[in-house]
């Protein structure tokens, strides 16, 4: 018994070492396929593990030096000092995180970084004094040709651009803070600025005394949130031939004017806040040759004007609060086939003004501080419309230093006589069934 037993275990480990031979052979017979997945592990791993650090009294000084040393999808370490280089380029997929807040000091001479690899993370670095030039656009840093950038939790001061993307793809653009005082727009280049690119995430970042804070130009399907654009020259946002993009929850406050919408189609800005775009010819929005936009729940807060449109079609314009604007919307007659329903109007001077009274925009179930009028049924619906275009706001339109006069005698004569038979202001532009209630 003991005998048959060692014979079956015997046979046993013989097809064992017969499968384990011909398993051998198998991998042996495909040595490509072999070494490419061996290749691979270990670059995988040599990379995830080596550190490069630069510092300013260490073996490695400069953060040109560490890139040409470092391992592709290693990590680089930047120490604090300041670090004055030419121009690096970064063109390896690495890491480069600063720590202390290292400075890379342009000098006012050059760009200071460009991006040619993919897969590149930019996070912790303070850029400061990109050079200024009339025939290129120099940048703090520059991604170009690449996908699959992260730039986060960085410091801009005093960039002629800041970030500058250009034919890239999925890229995040995130937690950035860029600031510049050049005073004037001929010296001044934009904070973020998009050229070509597609599924960019540009979220929470603070841009400050640029030209345009974010700019895009043939940008499509990206989303830009949460981010604070003030005190810029120009615009806090400006954008033309960039279609399926979302804008949410952005703050654009006291800029040149707040936001310009150009040459675009299916544009959605919701939950935005339009604030102190003051000037002579500032707005909050302004949408002009453009089509299926959507703007829902914004505020527009003491602008010169808040929404302009002009060649701006089908736009649905929901929930939004008006408040204390001049005007709180323009419609140029090339605007048709709007609809704005259930928008707060408090405040304004003029709410809306139009300059053709042919117009097939609607507006329906809106609230405005003016109405007077009254609610038999207490359906929250008032049972006369609302006329929303005064005709001191026609005159004004045709007259400018007419202006003069609003808070005269005779305007408030020229309101009430209005009020009670409206046969000037377009019989279009009225709400048939205004709210009640300020709309929550």
């Amino acid at each position: 018994m003991a005998r048959a037993k060692a014979l079956v275990g015997a046979h046993l480990t013989r097809a064992h070492r017969l499968a384990a031979q011909h398993r051998s052979m198998r991998l042996h017979s495909r040595p490509g396929a072999a070494a490419f997945v061996l290749a691979l592990a270990s670059a995988v791993s040599a990379g995830a593990q080596a550190t490069t650090t630069v510092s300013p009294l260490g073996p490695v000084r400069t953060l040109t030096a560490a890139i040409k040393a470092a391992p592709r999808h290693s990590r680089i370490v930047v120490k604090a000092g300041v670090y004055r280089e030419p121009t690096i380029v970064v063109d390896k997929p690495v890491e480069i995180v600063g720590e202390g807040w290292p400075v890379l000091d342009g000098a006012g001479a050059r760009q200071i970084m460009t991006v040619t690899a993919d897969s590149v993370t930019i996070r912790g670095l303070h850029f400061e004094h990109v050079g200024t030039s009339f025939t290129e656009d120099w940048a703090a840093v520059r991604f170009q040709g690449v996908r699959g950038c992260t730039i986060e939790g960085n410091r801009f001061d005093d960039a002629f651009f800041g970030i500058y993307l250009a034919k890239v793809n999925d890229c995040t653009i995130r937690g950035n803070i860029l600031r510049s005082g050049r005073g004037r727009e001929m010296n001044s280049g934009n904070g973020i600025h998009l050229w070509a690119s597609n599924e960019i995430t540009i979220a929470d970042n603070r841009i400050s005394g640029h030209r345009d804070g974010i700019y895009f130009e043939f940008v499509h399907n990206s989303t830009i949130s949460g981010n604070l654009s003030e005190m810029n020259l120009r615009y806090g946002l400006h954008f033309m031939y960039s279609d399926d993009c979302r804008y949410l929850r952005n703050i654009f406050r006291n800029n040149g004017s707040g936001v310009a919408v150009m040459f675009t189609h299916r544009v959605e800005m919701t939950g935005n806040r339009f604030e102190g775009n003051w000037g002579g010819a500032a707005y909050g929005l302004l949408l002009k040759e453009i089509d299926d936009s959507k703007l829902e729940g914004n505020v527009f807060y003491r602008n010169t004007t808040g929404l302009l449109a002009d060649g701006a079609n089908r736009i649905k314009a929901i929930n939004n609060d008006f408040i204390d604007n001049g005007w709180a919307v323009k419609l140029a007659a090339s605007t048709q086939d709007g609809i704005f329903t259930g928008n707060n109007f408090i405040g304004n001077t003029f709410d809306v003004s139009a300059n053709n009274s042919e117009t097939t925009t609607s507006f329906s179930r809106n609230y405005w501080d003016n109405y007077h009028g009254y609610d038999l049924n207490r359906d929250g619906v008032g049972d006369v419309p609302y006329h929303p275009v005064r005709l001191f706001s026609v005159i004004v339109a045709q007259n400018a230093p007419s202006i003069i006069l609003l808070r005269s005698t005779f305007v408030r004569l020229l309101d009430s006589a209005e009020s009670i038979l409206p046969v000037l202001t377009p019989e279009a532009l009225a709400d048939q069934g205004p709210a009640m209630k300020r709309v929550q």
